[in-house]
């Protein structure tokens, strides 16, 4: 039964992350479109997959489970391989990878989402935001790429200088800035570092694969 992945079809969140994982491994899926309704109440079919009523979540011949990073943890262990994933029994490699993911989880993803939601999910629900908190958004993003600035002086990827799924997970709302509101903070020369990694993180062939397609979409084989 080939597995099954709930989330929007946009190039946008962590939905499309997963989708560019599976593609990456060969991982035949089903796509079902799943848009939780904004500022209503979620269905008990949601909430019954996702406590919280919100996506991705998988179904892998019965067996549900929701959060991404869980999701790919699990894929990763299922389908094994050897790219963005640490070697399997390489306990510093691993070390450092959980480190660098937690990075990214709690430190940026945080900021990027926060600034996201100013510029991109307000206007599109008509809703406004204090320059004041815009600029405070911003300033604390720039902050994070500025710790990220010397993080990449030393290594090539948030996690050592292997690409990995950590680098890809920035995809999910970082590439959002420049698409829907022109602001280039990935992409200032004054973080020669971060400006360099990001390049080559957008330039992941299943994401631009992704981005030319426009929405995420079923692949039942290879």
């Amino acid at each position: 039964m080939v597995l099954k992945l709930y989330c929007a079809d946009r190039v946008a969140g962590v939905g499309s992350v997963v989708a560019v994982f599976l593609a990456s491994r060969k991982i035949p899926f089903e796509h079902i479109v799943t848009v939780p309704p904004a500022g209503q109440p979620k269905s008990p079919e949601l909430l019954a997959k996702q406590p919280f009523g919100q996506v991705p979540y998988i179904d892998d011949d019965g067996f549900i489970l929701y959060e991404s990073r869980a999701i790919c943890r699990y894929l990763d262990k299922k389908y094994p391989g050897s790219e963005l994933t640490p070697t399997p029994g390489d306990i510093k490699a691993e070390a450092l990878f959980d480190q660098a993911w937690s990075v990214e989880t709690s430190h940026f993803h945080a900021a990027m989402l926060k600034l996201v939601t100013f510029v991109v999910f307000y206007p599109f629900y008509g809703r406004t935001v204090e320059p004041e908190a815009l600029a405070e958004a911003q300033k604390e993003l720039e902050a994070k790429l500025d710790v990220y600035e010397t993080i990449l002086s030393k290594q090539k990827y948030i996690a050592g200088d292997k690409l990995s799924l950590v680098d890809l997970f920035h995809l999910s709302h970082g590439p959002l800035l420049t698409r829907y509101a022109d602001i280039r903070v990935m992409y200032d020369e004054k973080r020669p570092n971060v400006l360099r990694w990001w390049k080559e993180v957008t330039a992941y062939p299943e994401w631009v694969r992704l981005e030319k397609q426009e929405a995420i979409k079923s692949i039942l084989s290879y």
